[in-house]
């Protein structure tokens, strides 16, 4: 009796069913990267961390990131230029907060991928 070769005895190949494409074009993701470049800075990050979890002054901001409280409004109207912070006055406070809740999502991806864990933070 003759064997058959594993090779020559494959089921007929089915066509591959039409993949859809998502939505948009490159042309569509320009304002996303142009707002993504504004969220790669280790302060900018910083502060979208530290805001998404409450509403702080910038003179609050500034200290927990280690910035002169103008370097910090400067970051601070970078990021709600792009609509991912909103700022309110109180009084002489202006207290900013995460305008953009998809920032969530985003900062989990980049913690679990780039801070160690079990690392005591200040």
């Amino acid at each position: 009796m003759m064997q058959r070769d594993a090779m020559t005895t494959s089921k007929p190949i089915k066509k591959a069913k039409k993949q859809t494409k998502p939505p948009g074009s490159v042309r569509d993701f320009a304002d996303a990267a142009e707002c993504l470049k504004t969220l790669a800075h280790p302060v900018r990050l910083r502060m979208v961390q530290l805001l998404l979890h409450g509403r702080f002054t910038v003179g609050e901001i500034a200290e927990d990131c280690e910035v002169p409280d103008n370097v910090a409004s400067e970051n601070l109207r970078l990021l709600q230029r792009c609509g991912f912070l909103v700022s309110e006055r109180e009084g002489r406070k202006v207290f900013y907060q995460i305008a953009e809740p998809h920032l969530a999502g985003l900062m989990n991806c980049i913690e679990g991928r780039f801070l160690k864990t079990g690392s005591a933070s200040g």
